[in-house]
């Protein structure tokens, strides 16, 4: 394990501090397992929950000059079909890889009950998607923006999970970020995930005079949303002491490096990826150890959180 970039993450070692965002490649086995082989220290499942769910109608994602917009509408096989998949994965990468589990339930008790089915191929995380933007017409405000809801998941979830760490995923729609991660430590979170797609958005196709997605409005990602991205792992970092997993528009070495300045402990990739293949973890773990080598530091802990000294 490269001695540079191994990073210790909530009792388990990573061979890198990158890690595959839910929501990309993230459906199946084999192409789970590609971007292991590509660097990646671990990869995020898609959201799943109890039923398969067909998600929104295309368009669903499309590319603009600040990212991507998206309303995918948390499309997914369901529990049964995503268990098989990372018992796969389990099988072709090796019971020391780095898998997380992200789950979402349309009730309080949906968010246990899928729980208690994924831990059943003992993920090393379960993260928690309370903060999908793109459902609201079915499921109604997100979870994530209600101090209760938050509250109440988070203790379910934990319940659930038994041994495994929970990490919950936050939006920054809410009254406060930091209290809603101050809530998160409070009952019992391992982790947090920072941050959700941000939005929705919408953005209109002038020739035919439509919305560009079918769903009309879609969650914002991408290069756009890194700055807001930055801050929440900052602001959480420097006020809990639950370690982060920063996310959000991260595509070169110099931003993950930015993330892990400001106090994350694992970087998530997901919009970066269509902007730079698969190939791209194992550019920016390149980069970064150049970096450090540069600077002979010897380690990741050298640096992380420094701009909070």
């Amino acid at each position: 394990m490269d001695k540079l970039l191994k990073t210790s993450f909530l009792g388990k070692t990573y061979p890198s501090p990158l890690v595959l965002a839910s929501g990309v490649l993230g459906l199946t086995a084999d192409s789970m397992k590609r971007v292991l082989d590509a660097g990646a220290g671990a990869v995020t499942t898609k959201s799943f929950g109890l039923e398969p769910r067909k998600g929104h109608p295309c368009p669903a994602i499309l590319p603009f000059d600040g990212g991507l917009i998206n309303a995918v509408g948390l499309s997914n096989p369901g529990v049964d079909e995503m268990v098989k998949e990372i018992r796969k994965l389990r099988e072709q990468a090796g019971s020391s890889s780095g898998i997380f589990a992200s789950v979402f339930g349309r009730t309080h008790e949906e968010f246990g009950e899928v729980t208690r089915r994924a831990v059943e191929f003992e993920p090393n995380l379960i993260e928690v998607n309370v903060s999908c933007p793109n459902v609201s017409s079915e499921f109604g405000t997100p979870f994530g923006a209600n101090e209760m809801d938050v509250e109440h998941i988070t203790r379910i979830v934990k319940k659930a999970a038994g041994s495994i760490p929970v990490s919950i995923k936050l939006t920054i729609h809410c009254p406060s970020l930091i209290r809603m991660a101050k809530i998160c430590e409070e009952n019992g979170a391992d982790a947090i995930t920072a941050i959700n797609t941000v939005g929705p958005g919408m953005l209109i196709d002038t020739g035919v005079m439509k919305p560009v997605l079918a769903n009309t409005v879609g969650g914002v990602s991408g290069p756009a949303i890194f700055p807001l991205a930055l801050k929440a792992v900052y602001e959480i970092c420097g006020n809990t002491r639950l370690p982060v997993i920063g996310t959000g528009g991260v595509r070169t070495a110099d931003e993950a490096l930015q993330m892990i300045m400001a106090g994350a402990r694992m970087v998530s990739i997901g919009s970066g990826v269509y902007y730079g293949d698969i190939e791209l973890f194992t550019r920016i773990n390149r980069d970064l150890r150049s970096w450090m080598k540069e600077r002979d530091i010897k380690n990741l802990k050298e640096f992380r959180g420094v701009v909070h000294e």
